[in-house]
């Protein structure tokens, strides 16, 4: 069974697949590998260079700054990158698909409603946190600026746009609590199954 779990930035989808794996469930983050492949798949660099040109990338590091702004600003370049990235990811995860042996696997996407992701998994979760909770969260670990935060989130889809996707809502709002929502979830998971 492919569980997809999403959630606005600084929502804590990252802790929560953190906490599946801990649980031993295998987790794919498809941001994470995204950046890999932009990095050190030829074709998707060269793509992306003939795109961008050569700001993408500083000493073969891809320069994230510089392609946020772009694609922040300008939505076409956005549908461009993705039309780049997407495919390239959706193929990574069906190698990495076919290498998994449990019954339980998961799916991180930041995009998952946004990109239909959703509709190719059997059950999504929805990782939500209150908004000044998630400003919090960001400006701690990125270091961003708040209204450089505030922008991100309002850029994506609302949280009440995606709980009618949504299977599964984990609220995150007490990191102590988060671990038992975890199991509660795994638990429910594990019965539909049977």
């Amino acid at each position: 069974m492919l569980i997809g779990v999403t959630g606005g930035i600084g929502s804590g989808k990252t802790t929560v697949c953190q906490l599946l794996e801990s649980f031993g469930f295998p987790v794919y983050y498809s941001d994470d590998r995204a950046k890999w492949l932009m990095e050190n798949d030829l074709d998707v660099k060269n793509q992306l260079l003939a795109l961008f040109g050569k700001q993408t990338f500083q000493n073969g590091t891809l320069n994230r700054s510089f392609l946020a702004q772009q694609i922040f600003e300008d939505p076409l370049k956005r549908l461009q990158i993705n039309a780049i990235v997407h495919p390239a990811v959706a193929s990574d995860f069906e190698k990495w698909m076919k290498e998994q042996k449990q019954d339980l696997i998961f799916k991180e996407s930041a995009l998952l409603f946004e990109t239909g992701i959703y509709k190719q998994t059997d059950l999504n979760v929805l990782i939500t946190a209150p908004k000044e909770e998630r400003i919090a969260r960001v400006l701690a670990r990125d270091g961003m600026e708040r209204s450089a935060v505030e922008a991100r989130i309002n850029a994506q889809m609302s949280d009440e746009e995606k709980i009618k996707l949504a299977d599964y809502v984990i609220e995150n709002h007490n990191q102590s609590d988060l671990k038992n929502e975890v199991q509660k979830l795994i638990q429910r998971l594990s019965n539909k199954q049977h």
